[in-house]
């Protein structure tokens, strides 16, 4: 299937979803994972209205990004190091996937320099899993009025990745404990977080169900990865 196809289906199940759940279809975002796919890939999906996507590598984003159509929004969504903050502060419109103090801190103190306010959302590691970074629930809260008062940051809520399973209901206790602990966090806030992203290409619409407003997509959009991108004049990563 071309890709007009793929996300034309996407949304199709993203509305049944929403309709499900008696939720406004635009209340739902969908970020199509573009990690190791070419500019070329990403024009096509800009032709067919597709806008918001996300990447995981910095190194990748730097040389892709400039090669993309402007009007492309970028997040970055994978875990980030702080020696990739600067860069991650220059080229994306959104940090999903801030899983500690000392990284909020930087990315503050990087949009300070950049003159720029950084819309950031919280990694959850709602499972508990060792392999997986985010903050533990308590510790969220524990330091969720320090992150809330760094200057250069805007919490815009919560993103978390389930442990793996082939069947996506299975997913849903993780969706609900995500969304559970935002609520927490809005107390804490006394004021609403507008996102929740969670659910990617095999359980994003129990995540809608369960209340996402950011589903992340890649293989059910672009088909399997390919190899890393690299710009031809540039060396490995």
């Amino acid at each position: 299937m071309s890709f007009a196809e793929n996300l034309d289906l996407i949304q199709q199940r993203i509305a049944a979803a929403c309709a499900r759940a008696g939720r406004d279809v635009n209340s739902v975002t969908l970020l199509a994972v573009s990690k190791s796919h070419p500019p070329e890939t990403i024009r096509a999906a800009v032709a067919c209205g597709q806008l918001d996507f996300g990447e995981n590598k910095i190194q990748e984003a730097k040389a892709k990004i400039p090669l993309c159509p402007g009007k492309a929004r970028w997040q970055f969504i994978g875990h980030l190091q702080s020696n990739k903050v600067r860069d991650a502060v220059q080229l994306f419109e959104m940090i999903q996937g801030v899983d500690s103090l000392a990284i909020a801190q930087e990315i503050s103190k990087r949009a300070e320099q950049a003159a720029k306010t950084m819309p950031i959302l919280i990694e959850v590691n709602v499972a508990g899993e060792a392999s997986k970074f985010g903050y533990k629930p308590d510790q969220l809260l524990a330091e969720f009025n320090e992150l809330n008062a760094l200057p250069r940051i805007e919490i815009h809520g919560l993103m978390a990745i389930p442990p793996f399973t082939p069947v996506p209901e299975k997913a849903r206790p993780y969706f609900k404990k995500l969304r559970e602990l935002k609520v927490e966090c809005e107390a804490i806030l006394g004021a609403p977080l507008p996102h929740l992203s969670m659910g990617m290409s095999g359980d994003f619409e129990v995540a809608i169900e369960e209340g996402s407003t950011l589903v992340r997509v890649g293989t059910a959009l672009f088909g399997e990865r390919l190899s890393s991108f690299r710009r031809p004049t540039e060396g490995a990563e």
